[in-house]
Formats: structure tokens, C-alpha cells, sequence
């Protein structure tokens, strides 16, 4: 288990990704993830409001209404359940107003007293910060969020969010949640690895495999003949270095009897400041390779050579 940040969330050192509920995978299949998820172990899911307002016929809220009807069937003890502000179709942004109508509507969805994790989800420069971090530090003083934390926002937006909040004493965010893995490590490693460890926050990162790429499954730079609607975003990282770090996981995986996946998400943890990478299955069967990744234990040879091959690593997206 691992400690967010300075929060009193202990967590298995994987979150599982709730973007494909609703998605890719529909109440049957999500509620089938889920278990596979908690009968290994897992503890830690993350979600945003906003997921999947993007699927024709719904409406926003999709991810949440799933899980909130999971833990009400399945009512597991320990369960954390990440979730996010400003993208859902009805409350986006991050007025004062907003974020708290959000928030109680996430707590609706998601059948909890309180939210364990919420985050930022993207910043609001519309909106003054100081009024953004004000509602988020009402919201912990009022017991309708345990903690606070932020996602995709640049460096300079994160100190001054802990400096407005140190300044006003208000709660500090726990966590940040930024795009980082093997094939996007630059701006993280050079811009917000020193923020979370001068302050003691946790990086929770998401597209840990990278939307698909660190599976191993798209070894070519064309797309079609898969059926997942994230290959074409998946095989943009299949260049020659993209295909390097693939056979580098592969045989440092098979070393400890991992795939590929694992080894990817065991590269990150090893990471500095990293507490918990998110990754998502659109099936259960799926889950034991993330579930393994949470616990395979990389030796510092390997995290070099994985480090080595990845510097530099030119695909942006």
C-alpha cells in the first residue's frame, strides 16, 4: 500500500481508470471490472463528471452513475473513489457556484457521504484562482470532500494555487494528476516532479500505458484492423524509439514473468513522488496484468534501461 500525498488515503499503488465506463465498457462489463479490480486487491478508482459525455446518448455523469451503482451493490470496504470538476455538459468551469453544484452532484451519482479525491480536473483562467481554491477549501471544511487535488494544470498555476491556499488556510491539494509514461516524460519530470517533491504531494498520472501503446498490442503506426477507439492515438507512438521501449518492457517483463503493460506501469511507480498510475480495462480479464504492475517490484538496472531508451522521447500529443 502507498500513502497519498500527506492524506490519509492508503491506497494499492494502481488506480483504476473509469473513463471507459460507460464507453468502451457498459454497466455489465464495468461492474465485472470492478470486482476483478477489488478481488485482487485494488482500492483506488479514479473518474471524472465529465466521463462520457462524449458517447452518443449520454449525458455526463455515465462513469460516476456506474460506480456509484457498484459500490452500492457491492458496498466494499476501503473503496477510494476519485472524481473531477469542470467538464461535465451542465457544471462546466470553476466558479465557486459551479464547483460546489458539482460536487453535490457527484455525490448523488456516486451514493457517498463525502468525495474522497477531488480534483481540478482542468484549469479555469476564466475564473480568479483565489475563488477556485476558496470553494475547494469550503468544500473540505464542510465534509463534502475529504481532499483536494489537480489535474492538467501548468507549474506556475500549481505553486500559486499552494501559495493562495498556504496564504488563506485553506486545505492544500494532495495530489496532481498529469499525463506521464514512458513516451511523455519531459515537461513532467522537468516541471512537476520538483513541485510534488518540494511539497510533498503524490503524482498520480494518467494515460499510463500511454492510451494503449505500452500493452504492447500497436507495433505498427497504422490503426486500422483494431478495434479500440483509442489505436489511432495509441499508434502514433509506434516510431522507432516507441518500439524500442516495447522491447525493452518485454524482456525486463518476461524477466520477472509480467507483460508488458505491468512493466510499464512498475517503470512509473518507481518513479519519483509517483504514488499510484491510472490505468483502464475495457474488460475483466484485463485487470490481473494492471493488478501486477502494482506490485512488481523493478530492480534499478532495469528502471535505468528503461530510462535510457525513453530519454528524449520526441511524440507529443
Amino acid at each position: 500500500m502507498t500513502r497519498v500525498g500527506n492524506s490519509s488515503l492508503d491506497v494499492l499503488p494502481l488506480s483504476l481508470g473509469g473513463n471507459v465506463f460507460g464507453w468502451t465498457a457498459d454497466r455489465d462489463q464495468s461492474f465485472a471490472i470492478l470486482d476483478a479490480f477489488a478481488a485482487g486487491g485494488g482500492n483506488f478508482i479514479d473518474t471524472a463528471d465529465g466521463y462520457s459525455a462524449w458517447v452518443p446518448g449520454n449525458t455526463g455523469g455515465d462513469s460516476e452513475r456506474i460506480i456509484g451503482e457498484w459500490l452500492s451493490s457491492r458496498r466494499p470496504e476501503g473503496m477510494v473513489v476519485a472524481t473531477k470538476v469542470s467538464q461535465h455538459p451542465d457544471y462546466r468551469g470553476l466558479s465557486a457556484k459551479n464547483v460546489r453544484a458539482a460536487a453535490e452532484a457527484s455525490l448523488q451519482r456516486l451514493g457517498v457521504e463525502s468525495l474522497d479525491l477531488y480534483y481540478a480536473h482542468f484549469d479555469d483562467e476564466s475564473v480568479p484562482l483565489e475563488e477556485t481554491v476558496a470553494a475547494f477549501g469550503q468544500l473540505v471544511a464542510d465534509g463534502l470532500v475529504r481532499y483536494t487535488a489537480v489535474s492538467n494544470y501548468a507549474p506556475d498555476r500549481i505553486r500559486e494555487w499552494l501559495r493562495i491556499a498556504d496564504e488563506t488556510g485553506v486545505a492544500r491539494p494532495v495530489a496532481i494528476q498529469p499525463h506521464y509514461n514512458l513516451v511523455h516524460r519531459n515537461e513532467v519530470e522537468e516541471h512537476i516532479v520538483p513541485i510534488a517533491g518540494e511539497y510533498g504531494l503524490s503524482l498520480v498520472p494518467y494515460f499510463a500505458l500511454a492510451k494503449g501503446f505500452l500493452t504492447g498490442k500497436y507495433r505498427s503506426t497504422d490503426a486500422a484492423g483494431h478495434d479500440s477507439p483509442r489505436a489511432e492515438g495509441a499508434a502514433v507512438y509506434a516510431t522507432a524509439q516507441g518500439l524500442q521501449i516495447i522491447d525493452a518492457l518485454e524482456g525486463i517483463g518476461r524477466a520477472h514473468e509480467v507483460s508488458i503493460a505491468a512493466t510499464a506501469l512498475a517503470w512509473l511507480r518507481a518513479k519519483p513522488s509517483v504514488a499510484a498510475p491510472i490505468a483502464s480495462a475495457s474488460r475483466a480479464a484485463q485487470v490481473a496484468d494492471l493488478l501486477d504492475g502494482a506490485r512488481v517490484a523493478l530492480t534499478s538496472d532495469e528502471v535505468a534501461e528503461l530510462d535510457s531508451v525513453s530519454e528524449w522521447t520526441p511524440v507529443q500529443v
